[in-house]
């Protein structure tokens, strides 16, 4: 047994959340509010969407903007609670890195059946050596979450490698680049989605597939 003990969640006016009161907002409100909030934030960007679709993404987006927010800081340190800063869609967030997976994965369905590997030479842009080997650290990242139950470990290499996917992609064509170069970049965008998606879901957070 081990005793994993954690810091306090403070109000936007730096004072602890008190449950007992009766003064804070229950979890099952919480969550509601989320879903409600990132519901709106999803019908400003994708209007093209219907509704169910928009509902669905505005799900996985609210209940893995509260997780993420509990999870990010160092357990031990006392965090405050934002609703601006939990459900942007810049920064360390899960809607951030939620969105960053997305695209990833879009990546890799548009290049349809093409071949996953990378052949020596392939990768000369910096952006795809970075995010290659960020993608490294994973296995190591979770030895760390495990052996020191915090979870913020995992958070952090999630939004660096979502960072880092973020400028890979800016910088480097994927499906319009030449042979073996295309596949060298498609098999980048498919282990990022892997990672991501596997990452995300340690965390009790899912991935849409189009935000």
């Amino acid at each position: 047994m081990h005793h994993v003990w954690f810091g306090s969640i403070l109000g936007e006016d730096g004072k602890p959340l008190k449950t007992r009161s009766g003064e804070n907002i229950r979890l099952a409100e919480l969550l509601d509010e989320a879903e409600a909030r990132a519901l709106k934030v999803v019908s400003e960007k994708r209007p093209d969407l219907d509704e169910p679709t928009r509902c669905e993404i505005a799900r996985k987006v609210g209940l893995g903007a509260v997780k993420w927010q509990d999870l990010l800081p160092n357990r031990q340190s006392d965090y405050v609670f934002s609703w601006d800063k939990m459900l942007a869609l810049t920064g360390n967030t899960a809607p951030y890195v939620q969105y960053q997976a997305t695209r990833a994965g879009k990546v890799v369905r548009d290049a349809g059946d093409a071949a996953t590997t990378v052949e020596e030479g392939s990768l000369s842009d910096p952006s795809e050596w970075a995010l290659a080997r960020h993608l490294l650290f994973f296995g190591t990242t979770l030895e760390g979450v495990a052996a020191e139950f915090r979870p913020n470990y995992l958070c952090n290499y999630l939004y660096e490698l979502a960072t880092l996917f973020s400028r890979f992609y800016e910088q480097c064509p994927v499906l319009k680049a030449a042979e073996p170069v295309r596949s060298a970049r498609v098999t980048l965008c498919a282990l990022t989605s892997r990672v991501l998606g596997s990452g995300l879901g340690l965390l009790g957070i899912e991935s849409p597939e189009v935000m």
